[in-house]
């Protein structure tokens, strides 16, 4: 299998690579966190969806709880000087219990230091609730107005956001003084996976060039396809026609690198998340015979919002199993560092298919299980390089949408911090 040699090909590269990285970061202003789904086939790798405000910190394992808190220790230091209180700010599922053990869980690792946090949603007026998680007890919420005593009595340094702005939430922004990471601007209303896709590729050639393998092995063939309406069979077709050009691309590629497997193409929303709006084709006739199910799928993303931009993105087979189902790594990173990781499984979906569906369930993987099969230490590993590469990506897009993050301190990656210990 190809992904054992390109592991090799990494680790005696290690030197170069690294030097490369930590410069590279160090011209770029990002993230605080972000999250990685990672695609294994054997024969390539990458990171198929980036999370700029992931939501799954309860699944980081316990034996990387000490990681985690050293690794945002270390960032905030690096990057923001001294910061002892945070306003984490997240999204309002009231309902969604899970969601708040991943804010307990994330609010336990950054107090692990000895700072203090206080949750609060994003709204100038709210009298305080209480909300409950699905593990870990009651939650009490307040308004981040801060005008209010109870913003003004807790006095924070940094505001740390755990909602992803799918909703723009301007008029709670206007009033916000202090440095919010991730910054707003980066948030799903103005966000396109296509422009991610198009840094992450490019960097990952650069990358590929300078370990001697083929970019290939590392990179996502992605296709925009705008003006996308569910509603016109004109768009309709248009979009089975991108359908089999891409395909016949991707086949080109693919008996270049003498691999049989038969392409796919996952169809996404362009700015979306929580796994809505997607759906998986081999054809361009599966386009042409979308049911009406088919259609209301791709109708509607987070918050209710119209899909009227897609993005087309080469499918890539899963080669990792778990309890007999297919599944994929989830990879955490703090700043340049990785920090935990679990698997998504789907005992209803195979190979080829989108884990990121309902249905699916999260095993915690510490990350010296997460080098799977590989004989190095995660850090050396195919999986490190595609989050590095990933969050590379990440600070390439911030700079090209003209994000900035207040307050931010540029400075090259600090790896000093191990994953492998």
């Amino acid at each position: 299998m190809y992904i054992f040699e390109l592991a090799k090909i990494l680790f005696n590269q290690r030197s170069a690579l690294n030097k490369w990285y930590s410069q590279e970061l160090g011209k770029l202003e990002y993230p605080i966190y972000s999250s990685y789904d990672i695609r294994d086939s054997g024969f390539k790798i990458a990171p198929v969806d980036a999370n700029i405000y992931p939501a799954g910190f309860n699944n980081i394992s316990p034996d990387d709880l000490d990681l985690a808190s050293a690794s945002f220790d270390r960032y905030i230091e690096i990057h923001f000087g001294k910061v002892e209180r945070i306003l984490l700010v997240t999204e309002e599922h009231t309902a969604n219990k899970f969601y708040w053990n991943n804010v307990i869980s994330l609010k336990a690792i950054l107090e692990k230091s000895g700072r203090k946090v206080l949750i609060a949603f994003p709204q100038t007026s709210m009298a305080p609730i209480t909300v409950e998680s699905a593990s870990y007890g009651p939650v009490e919420i307040i308004g981040a107005d801060f005008s209010s005593k109870a913003i003004k009595d807790f006095h924070p340094d940094i505001v740390l956001s755990n909602n992803d702005f799918s909703l723009n939430l301007e008029n709670w922004a206007a009033q916000v003084h202090l440095p919010i990471t991730p910054p707003r601007e980066l948030g799903w209303y103005r966000r396109k996976k296509s422009e991610y896709f198009k840094h992450y590729n490019e960097i990952a050639k650069i990358f590929s060039e300078i370990a001697g393998v083929d970019p290939l092995r590392f990179q996502v063939k992605t296709q925009v396809f705008e003006d996308f309406d569910i509603q016109s069979d004109q768009s309709q077709e248009e979009l089975a026609l991108h359908v089999d050009q891409m395909l016949k691309e991707i086949k080109a590629d693919y008996e270049r690198l003498n691999i049989l497997q038969v392409p796919k193409i996952f169809i996404k929303n362009n700015s979306g998340t929580y796994g809505l709006a997607v759906t998986q084709v081999n054809s361009g006739d599966e386009v042409r015979q979308w049911t009406y199910k088919s259609r209301k799928k791709m109708k509607a993303a987070k918050g209710g919002r119209q899909v009227n931009e897609l993005i087309l993105q080469e499918g890539i087979q899963s080669r990792i199993h778990f309890g007999g189902a297919s599944a994929e790594p989830v990879i955490y990173m703090a700043g340049c560092k990785a920090i935990g990781s679990f698997l998504r499984f789907h005992l209803e979906r195979g190979d080829n298919e989108s884990l990121n569906a309902p249905g699916s369930s999260f095993h915690s993987l510490g990350l010296k299980q997460a080098s799977f099969d590989f004989e190095y230490p995660f850090d050396e590993t195919p999986y490190a390089w595609a989050t590095r590469l990933g969050v590379l990506a990440l600070g390439l897009e911030a700079k090209a949408m003209d994000v900035h993050f207040k307050n931010f301190r540029k400075q090259a990656c600090d790896l000093s911090i191990s994953s492998n210990s």
